[in-house]
């Protein structure tokens, strides 16, 4: 069963006015749960995440050209592009913080297109992915970089899914409570790396 995400007030502002949102959501997602979200708005993110890397990108993408199913459900779907490190003894996870969202810019679109719904990572992203986001409704989160520590706070359960023989990159199914992420993408276009130097300069 579905749950949809609730929006907090607004509990931060740039210096121009504008009001940026914190928002909990709860995955999957649809279209019309992330519609509210802007550039710059901040996210508590609850339930199931799925772990790819670039290799288990490659691997899902083979998968798709031979018509087989990819490993979970992609329609709502978030995925963490994160590789964690062995968890200590008593933890569910090791260090969990992001890796280059660029190296997942030649596959995104095409699994964006399916339904998957919310990235999580860290940089930019291209042309080519900043349009599927809108076209299809989507969001891209930036984790906190160089922070896998507390990013690993937020995983209560782990589970390896597929491709086991990828080590770190094997697509793992997590449980999350409350991840910390900010919209960097949103489904209207707009794009916090580009908006934030902006809003900067602006208020000199």
């Amino acid at each position: 069963m579905r749950k949809s995400g609730s929006s907090t007030a607004a509990r931060a502002c740039s210096r121009k006015g504008d009001f940026y949102m914190q928002v909990r959501l709860t995955t999957p997602l649809t279209r019309q749960e992330l519609a509210p979200l802007h550039a710059g708005d901040t996210v508590l993110l609850t339930g199931t995440v799925y772990t790819a890397r670039d290799a288990a990108h490659a691997r899902m993408n083979e998968a798709l050209d031979r018509g087989e199913p990819l490993p979970f459900d992609i329609k709502g779907a978030a995925i963490y592009y994160v590789g964690p490190t062995p968890e200590r003894p008593g933890a569910v996870i090791g260090s969990a913080g992001p890796t280059t969202s660029g190296r997942m810019d030649a596959m995104s679109p095409r699994l964006l297109d399916l339904g998957n719904k919310i990235m999580i990572g860290k940089g930019k992203r291209t042309d080519a992915v900043k349009q599927s986001v809108v076209k299809n409704g989507a969001v891209y989160l930036a984790a906190l970089g160089g922070a896998g520590a507390l990013m690993a706070k937020s995983v209560k359960t782990l589970e390896v899914i597929a491709w086991p023989d990828l080590g770190c990159e094997a697509v793992r199914r997590l449980t999350v409570e409350q991840m910390p992420l900010t919209v960097i993408l949103d489904a209207h276009g707009g794009d916090l790396y580009l908006s934030g130097p902006e809003a900067y300069r602006a208020s000199r």
